[in-house]
């Protein structure tokens, strides 16, 4: 299954790059000056505008569908053979540009006129999930190890009436997928010092599609107002503002991905109208959007050391079993829970996984297998970090595609990795000024935002540990040190 993602996550990204590259001003012009048909160009256009219509769906579907699959492996022949003609048109049109420069050179430098900065659109795809909505309540508390410290945290945050200036105080939990930020966004919203301190409480699952309109219904709704099919975003934040004039509430939003700010500004309006100290809890992957939120505070979830790993995946694998289990299979446990990296949806995978079988053979099955050659119907770990795989820009997901190269735990300089995208034909300048290893570092350091790879410290120095979920979604996490 590991080349199956690897060669479907790149051949989406590659088609974004070679729609990207077809649009461009030297390819169009080469078309042109060559006086090569419009039928064509449009007909390559229109090709590659489909193929990516589809994509996104047909790399969801390849891991049940057999034909599929075998149509993204010839597909992928086929859009290299592309690539490649499209770096022959380009190199052809740069030297014809170069000519052409070299011609014109003298009158633009008397007139004082420049190159300008390349720049362009990103193209994104639609993002399609089917996941449960996540809700309020918690199973059982006491099965949740290693977050007592963050609960008490967030609850002394949410307790605190001088957050902000603002009425409202926005907490943000930040975290990969997999990490616990809904397990602890649960536990504190259930908790009775938090019950006392607020009047009103909602919590809404907000998930890829950031609708105003919808949120608001559900928040209304939570809060034991009728709402009708026909009343429009203004009657509903009108409704919802009178709801909440003078009271102290919070509002729990969990799995945010929406970056846009216009969005979050529109949304926010009425929670204005509440008392001081009411509080918001975002909880998402992305640094990005506790930044568009406007965080008074940023929680930022870690993994979870052996002893809490070890806890969580015995509370899974050994649950009402006899105790004589534990001698045999301890020693195998262990290991499993070591290659989990703390990432606590692995382990209570895992653990859950095992607690159906009891044979020294399986377990060391588990434990020399990897976590990516479990189906989708036996892990919900590989769903979650697919899911933030797909939900990166094409620029992001192509360069971290590209890691895939790298064996785990592998260390490598950020200099050497930015040139390795160069030399790929990676970076695309679509900022301003910005050179092309500029972009390359702050590619880096988008993907960190997006909980793809977090920082730690190395030697008591500073450097950038770049740990991911790899391409492959392995809990046996990549590293890059960026020095």
């Amino acid at each position: 299954m590991a080349a199956e993602l690897v060669g479907g996550a790149f051949l989406s990204a590659a088609v974004q790059v070679a729609f990207q590259r077809l649009a461009s001003s030297d390819i169009t012009n080469y078309f042109q000056s060559r006086k090569l048909k419009d039928s064509l160009f449009s007909k390559l256009e229109i090709t590659l505008i489909s193929l990516n219509q589809v994509l996104d769906d047909a790399e969801a579907r390849q891991y049940t569908k057999p034909n599929i699959k075998k149509w993204l492996h010839e597909l992928k022949h086929v859009v290299y053979v592309a690539d490649e003609l499209l770096d022959e048109i380009a190199t052809e049109a740069t030297r014809l540009k170069f000519e052409a420069q070299n011609e014109t050179a003298t009158s633009k430098d008397v007139l004082g006129l420049k190159e300008g900065s390349c720049g362009g659109s990103e193209v994104r795809i639609r993002k399609v999930s089917n996941r449960l909505p996540t809700a309020s309540l918690v199973a059982d508390e006491s099965g949740i190890y290693g977050r007592d410290g963050d609960k008490e945290k967030m609850i002394e945050l949410l307790l605190n009436d001088d957050l902000s200036r603002n009425q409202v105080s926005v907490i943000s939990i930040v975290g990969m997928g997999g990490l616990g930020k809904t397990t602890l966004a649960q536990l504190v919203y259930s908790n009775n010092r938090v019950e006392n301190q607020f009047q009103l409480k909602a919590w809404v699952c907000i998930s890829e599609e950031f609708d105003v309109v919808r949120i608001t219904q559900t928040i209304l709704s939570a809060l034991g107002c009728l709402v009708t099919a026909y009343e429009d975003l203004n009657q509903l934040q009108l409704k919802l503002k009178e709801k909440l004039v003078g009271k102290k509430f919070l509002l729990v939003l969990d799995d945010v991905w929406n970056e846009r700010q216009s969005d979050w500004e529109a949304f926010q309006v009425p929670f204005f109208y509440g008392t001081l100290g009411s509080k918001i809890i975002v909880t998402t992957r992305s640094e990005k959007v506790a930044s568009v939120v406007c965080s008074s505070r940023v929680f930022r979830m870690t993994l979870l050391n052996e002893e809490d790993g070890w806890k969580l995946f015995a509370e899974y694998a050994f649950r009402n079993k006899d105790d004589s289990m534990w001698t045999n299979l301890e020693s195998i446990g262990k290991k499993i829970v070591e290659k989990c990296k703390g990432l606590p949806l692995a382990i209570k995978t895992l653990g859950g996984l095992l607690h159906t079988k009891s044979s020294e053979k399986q377990w060391n099955d588990i434990l020399n297998s990897e976590i990516w050659q479990l189906l989708d119907d036996e892990s919900d770990v590989i769903p979650a970090l697919r899911l933030s795989y797909h939900y990166l820009p094409s620029n992001l997901k192509q360069c971290f595609a590209f890691c895939s190269i790298f064996p785990k735990d592998y260390k490598i300089e950020k200099d050497s990795l930015i040139q390795m995208w160069m030399a790929e034909d990676l970076l695309h300048c679509n900022q301003g000024n910005k050179n092309v290893e500029e972009m390359g570092s702050q590619i880096l350091v988008e993907l960190e935002s997006r909980s793809f790879l977090q920082k730690s410290k190395i030697h008591n120095r500073h450097v950038n540990i770049w740990l991911n979920c790899h391409l492959v979604y392995t809990i046996s996490l990549i590293s890059i040190i960026l020095i």
